[in-house]
């Protein structure tokens, strides 16, 4: 070590084909990774619902009739759900994805982001005024549509069967299955 190397702070460069998350600059995330990160985030997620969280703060009264109707039973099924996507997400993790692979695409222009984040906050401000008029049902499916092509959905075809199909598969199960009223719009009701 000479004496023209004091001060002089020594930077690692990195190569510019490396993939990074913006706002997360230092962090290179390969899909490996997230998706071991995710999986282990759902189980602790998953067991701190089923252990803690369900039994702590969700009452159900003894005299409920059917077990579908409990009010702690769907909170079960979906902390259980969570902890299913986890394992799967660190199986997959493990199995599949090779080892530099990155998570998604660098991103040439980010400006376009900045616009697709506009537009998302447009499309909730939009939903908050308009659900009123046209119903949980319909918003949502309005909703669903608008994101999935604003985020250039790979699979079109099914987020559209998605789009219509879940929010009227809710629609039935609660106004009709569990006697929850959901909001209708001014302009079509369903049944």
């Amino acid at each position: 070590m000479g004496g023209d190397d004091l001060g002089q702070v020594r930077v690692r460069v990195r190569p510019a084909d490396r993939r990074t998350v913006p706002f997360f600059r230092g962090i290179d995330l390969e899909n490996r990774q997230i998706q071991t990160r995710l999986g282990i985030g759902a189980l602790a997620l998953s067991a701190l619902l089923i252990f803690y969280g369900i039994p702590q703060w969700v009452s159900a009264p003894s005299n409920v009739r059917n077990i579908v109707l409990s009010p702690v039973f769907w909170p079960y099924v979906l902390a259980g759900l969570t902890g299913v996507i986890g394992a799967a997400l660190l199986f997959s993790g493990a199995v599949r994805g090779e080892p530099g692979e990155p998570l998604n695409p660098p991103i040439d222009d980010t400006g376009r982001g900045y616009v697709r984040l506009a537009a998302m906050g447009a499309i909730m401000i939009v939903t908050m005024l308009v659900i009123g008029r046209l119903g949980m049902v319909w918003t949502s499916i309005a909703v669903f549509l608008a994101t999935a092509f604003l985020v250039r959905t790979r699979h079109p075809v099914l987020a559209v069967v998605c789009a219509i199909a879940v929010p009227l598969i809710l629609y039935a199960f609660f106004a009709h299955v569990a006697g929850v009223a959901i909001p209708q719009g001014d302009f079509v009701r369903l049944p």
